[in-house]
């Protein structure tokens, strides 16, 4: 039996979380499955949740059946775009969850099911690559790679584990008396401030600031902000957000969003503050520390292999409506304008209708 929640109650998402922290470490869990993530979205970005349950049949009518799956998914919808069914926007890993294989195949059709209904034109998987084995859908994307960082015990291991090139790059951060902060709401109008300067600088329209004061609220005891400082003034940035799923294998700490101001690149801070996040992870106890996707051998990608992150692969899958699913993609020499255009508006202006855009886009 698959069941459909559009807002699940605080009982219901008890009960998903129960059910995701006791799976073992090698079914695909991860925080991004958390079902606090369906009010960030709702409340931030105007997102429709839909929250599908394969619950074993009933038998008996005075219990609730127990849950054997799991895949969140968010409607997003604009003038502009058009209309997308999710796993999850925002979030790298929030694909279906199952026992088993027969499960996993059950909820992907009910969400092609839902795909149809709202008349998207795709929907958009965004599996792990260790999750249950998936019913085949229209096409998969897997050029990204996830870069993780198994973490030692101490700051000391860390250290001793990072190489000569790395550690010499964090002296001359330390030489230009760099000093980091971590916080919550209060240091927001200062990541912010970062953050909008390079999404700007890349060509990208920026998240609005709802977005991070709707996760620094909603995960108050594991989200936070760090900034750095240079000379009294911030010059780099980054959420983390730890763990939200204890009980699902080993903890980890991931960064969804880290800037740095380029005309302050001499100091190294992106490097330094890289460092203290780190630092920061093994503090709250993670094993393992997310950098997030990238495709390989670009210079993101090698920026966190130098740190020894080491690429796990991961497999978006697609059910095709209409229309191409790599349309929206920034590399796609359509946007390529549209991208140089972006990077030579004023900034004030990136943040006023930056967040309008950025909602429609999957």
């Amino acid at each position: 039996m698959i069941q459909v929640l559009t807002q699940p109650d605080a009982a219901q998402q008890d009960e998903i979380t129960c059910y995701l922290s006791s799976r073992p470490s090698t079914a695909g869990v991860c925080s991004d499955h958390n079902p606090k993530w369906m009010h960030v979205l709702r409340e931030s970005l105007g997102h429709r949740p839909f929250v599908l349950l394969a619950r074993e049949a009933d038998t008996d009518a005075q219990a609730r059946a127990a849950i054997r799956g799991y895949l969140p998914l968010a409607l997003v919808r604009s003038r502009l775009f058009g209309r997308f069914l999710v796993s999850l926007p925002y979030l790298n890993r929030a694909g279906v969850v199952a026992d088993d294989a027969e499960t996993a195949a059950a909820l992907i059709e009910q969400a092609v099911a839902l795909a149809a209904e709202h008349d998207v034109q795709y929907l958009e998987l965004r599996h792990g690559a260790d999750a249950v084995a998936h019913a085949a859908l229209d096409a998969t994307r897997d050029e990204k790679v996830r870069m993780l960082l198994d973490l030692p015990a101490d700051a000391e291991g860390l250290w001793d584990a990072i190489g000569s090139k790395v550690r010499n790059q964090i002296r001359k951060g330390e030489k230009h008396a760099l000093t980091i902060r971590f916080g919550g709401v209060e240091l927001l109008d200062d990541f912010y401030a970062v953050f909008a300067v390079n999404m700007r600088d890349l060509g990208t329209p920026v998240y609005g600031r709802s977005l991070f004061h709707s996760i620094l609220t909603t995960f108050s005891d594991d989200a936070e902000l760090a900034v750095v400082e240079f000379e009294g003034q911030v010059i780099a940035a980054a959420m983390l957000v730890h763990d939200t799923l204890r009980g699902a294998g080993p903890t980890t700490t991931q960064v969804p969003s880290a800037s740095s101001l380029r005309q302050f690149n001499a100091t190294n801070a992106n490097m330094w503050m890289y460092h203290q996040l780190l630092l920061r992870a093994i503090e709250r106890g993670a094993a393992a520390f997310d950098f997030g996707r990238s495709s390989v051998d670009s210079g993101t990608y090698r920026f966190k292999k130098q740190w020894g992150a080491q690429p796990q692969p991961t497999i978006w899958q697609y059910h095709v409506r209409r229309g191409d699913m790599n349309a929206m993609r920034p590399d796609n020499p359509s946007m390529q304008r549209k991208v140089a255009m972006w990077q030579k508006l004023p900034v004030w202006v990136t943040r006023m209708i930056g967040p309008t855009i950025v909602r429609g886009i999957p």
